[in-house]
């Protein structure tokens, strides 16, 4: 927390919103300028701590949660490509071919974890 002295008392950034907050007096100093901003910071520590504890949970970045969107939609879209096929009537072949590529884009969603 930076800080800077006046003839007010101690001034300092408050962590949640970055308003400065003033401390007087003794004591520990404040990092928050309100308690809504205390409040708020808690409710994103005890997400943080929430989801920290979960064993089982996986973090993507920003750039690969769409990745894994799009591969998920493209696998529908191909899932469909192949439904539409077969309903069709095309020969085995193109079902074959369309099952193929299908499987390709499921490996290149499987390779995003």
């Amino acid at each position: 927390m930076m800080r800077t002295s006046d003839s007010e008392g101690d001034k300092a950034a408050c962590q949640w919103c970055g308003k400065s907050v003033v401390n007087q007096g003794r004591g520990r100093p404040k990092k928050y300028c309100s308690s809504a901003c205390k409040q708020r910071a808690y409710e994103k520590r005890a997400a943080l701590r929430d989801f920290s504890d979960n064993e089982k949970a996986l973090t993507l970045s920003p750039e690969r949660a769409v990745k894994l969107h799009d591969g998920l939609f493209e696998l529908r879209c191909s899932a469909e490509d192949i439904a539409t096929a077969i309903e069709e009537g095309a020969p085995a072949s193109e079902v074959r071919h369309l099952c193929d590529e299908l499987v390709g884009i499921a490996r290149r969603v499987e390779e995003l974890r």
